[in-house]
């Protein structure tokens, strides 16, 4: 959907369209929301309640307080108490324990995102929700142009990322803030903006300070599609489901595939089985890749062939049943706390239109 589709306020129309790409949910859909108790978290808590009480399910705010200012309890406390008037149950969690004094804000990133993460597995959501939009996907695709990202970087932050135990969504990256602050003022809902978001020592907020332009993303993100269902494809076409949360591939067939889809597919791959929230870094992949594509006679013991990767065994095998030969991609042992992404759960939703799997 284009930006100029989207009305100036939101309303659940327009809401209802914005969701249909991340189809199919559950008959009665439980969704999380990471909400900050900003413009643009609040607003997307009301709309995904509505869409989901809609459907006869729920949605519930997740607040994470950081911990690095003294008001953020109490801010916290009072973006619940503010939700719980609307009718949104929300749970607060708590970043504690030592603070970096370097790397700040992607200390606190990460630690968000495991706080949201664990809350959804404890409470079993498929579905979590993050109010980025078009203006922080301008933000992002500035950053990185600067540090002169490829093409995938450019393209932006994806609408949807598959995680062992969710799957994130970012349904208003097409929509401009503008539009998220005319729906709460329609609603009469306030918010409470993070001063961190305006604060020079950070880049983003530099950014802001200084006024991105609406970025020209051309044809990157088309580019990243097409990159993304190649990989998908010849996943379908190569893998197969193999034991101990692994799969299995064909050495050959995936020697027959071009060098770069090749990178791709096991970066996915290793990243999905691995439980890892980055892909391989390029030169081990590389290194990697050789030893797929070398000779495919095992070992006079069967296991000079093997090696790990970013958490992953590589194990050159005889397919049961038969002489052929195949790699085992599975978890590394004594890494088996890490849930691979083999995610039976999200069938629930509807294995024969689970295009998103």
């Amino acid at each position: 959907m284009s930006i100029a589709a989207i009305p100036s306020a939101l309303g659940g129309a327009a809401f209802e369209r914005l969701m249909a790409p991340f189809a199919p949910f559950e008959r009665h859909p439980d969704l999380a929301v990471a909400v900050s108790g900003g413009r643009d978290s609040l607003c997307l808590a009301l709309l995904a309640s509505e869409w989901a009480v809609a459907r006869e399910g729920r949605a519930i705010a997740l607040i994470v307080d950081h911990g690095l200012r003294r008001e953020s309890l109490n801010e916290a406390l009072a973006t619940s108490r503010l939700l719980e008037g609307v009718g949104i149950e929300s749970a607060v969690l708590r970043w504690t324990g030592d603070k970096p004094q370097t790397g700040l804000q992607e200390a606190a990133r990460d630690a968000r995102y495991r706080l949201l993460r664990q809350a959804c597995r404890e409470r079993g959501i498929l579905h979590l929700l993050v109010a980025h939009h078009a203006d922080d996907q301008d933000e992002t695709i500035a950053m990185r142009a600067a540090r002169s990202s490829g093409p995938d970087g450019l393209a932006g932050m994806a609408a949807l990322v598959e995680w062992p135990e969710v799957r994130m969504l970012r349904p208003l990256l097409a929509v401009r803030r503008t539009a998220l602050t005319a729906t709460l003022e329609v609603r009469g809902v306030p918010w409470i903006d993070d001063p961190s978001n305006v604060d020079p020592r950070f880049e983003r907020a530099r950014l802001r300070l200084a006024g991105v332009s609406h970025a020209s993303r051309s044809d990157a993100d088309l580019v990243r599609i097409g990159h993304e269902r190649a990989a998908a494809e010849a996943g379908v076409m190569l893998l197969e489901v193999g034991e101990e949360g692994g799969v299995a591939l064909d050495p050959e067939m995936l020697q027959s595939l071009p060098l770069d889809l090749r990178g791709r597919l096991m970066s996915r791959v290793v990243q999905a089985i691995g439980g890892r929230r980055h892909q391989p870094r390029r030169e081990r992949l590389d290194r990697a890749l050789a030893r797929l594509s070398g000779p495919l006679e095992r070992g006079k013991s069967g296991r000079e062939s093997d090696f790990t990767l970013s958490g992953c065994q590589f194990l050159l095998r005889q397919a049961v049943g038969s002489r052929r030969l195949v790699w085992i991609v599975r978890p590394e042992s004594g890494r088996k706390d890490r849930q691979p992404l083999i995610p039976a759960a999200f069938f629930a939703c509807d294995p024969a239109a689970a295009t998103h799997l």
